[in-house]
């Protein structure tokens, strides 16, 4: 069975952080914490690596992850364009429980799946997972579960859905909150006719902290929760899986 760190324990960590740069360099997996929960991990920019973190969750190409970022300098390289609005909700919820999608930068040689020229991006909130993305640069991250079944908030149950198919995990106890990110389009902002934002998931951050950043820029509150329309970036499936953490 691939090995658990308890990166709660400084020995362990120092291994466990080795471990998991090396298995990332590698095109391998790593089960890596965030602030929301718990997530499978891969090098964005290696295409094997990526699709492997697919094959593990039992998902297609027109299911592409997300990306985790460092920073906003990370984000800036991988975006065609950071509009005004988004600068703003990125000062107010980075690092934080915010995914981002927009419209990616054109020049970039990678695959992630069926994108349709876009990419959702998210800095967690997270002091562990930002010290590895440093190092390894942006990783594709989904949430750390099989598909159709729940995301994640321990290492144990990520462990037992995902076994080997995952060369190391990062154990930083319970997820601290539990719930995934909120994910919002934000492609229409760039060149769009009728510029605004569509919530695709309502998780960490709620639709009424999004409208006092946004104002009228954010669309219309639906009656229900449900998801009108979905990006094709972060299309969920047909149970409604949580496309990242």
């Amino acid at each position: 069975m691939s090995p658990v760190y308890d990166c709660r324990d400084e020995s362990q960590l120092l291994s466990g952080m080795r471990h998991a740069r090396q298995a990332i360099g590698r095109g391998e997996l790593v089960v890596l914490p965030t602030d929301t929960v718990y997530g499978i991990a891969a090098d964005a920019f290696n295409a094997r690596a990526v699709a492997g973190l697919l094959e593990a969750k039992g998902r297609g190409r027109q299911q592409p992850p997300p990306v985790l970022v460092p920073g906003v300098a990370t984000l800036r390289a991988l975006v065609a364009e950071i509009p005004p609005a988004v600068d703003d909700l990125v000062r107010e919820f980075w690092p934080g429980g915010l995914t981002i999608v927009l419209p990616a930068q054109p020049s970039l040689s990678w695959d992630l799946g069926d994108t349709h020229g876009t990419v959702a991006v998210r800095m967690p909130a997270q002091k562990l997972t930002l010290e590895l993305l440093e190092e390894t640069g942006p990783l594709a991250v989904s949430s750390a579960n099989l598909t159709g079944m729940a995301a994640a908030v321990n290492i144990d149950s990520a462990r037992d859905m995902l076994r080997d198919s995952v060369a190391a995990y990062l154990d930083a106890g319970p997820s601290e909150t539990g719930v995934a990110s909120t994910i919002i389009d934000a492609t229409t902002l760039v060149g769009g006719a009728e510029p605004q934002v569509r919530v695709l998931r309502e998780g960490a951050i709620s639709r009424e902290r999004l409208r006092a950043v946004l104002g009228d820029l954010l669309e219309p509150d639906l009656e229900d929760d449900a998801v009108s329309s979905v990006a094709p970036s972060v299309e969920p499936s047909p149970d409604s899986e949580a496309p990242g953490p």
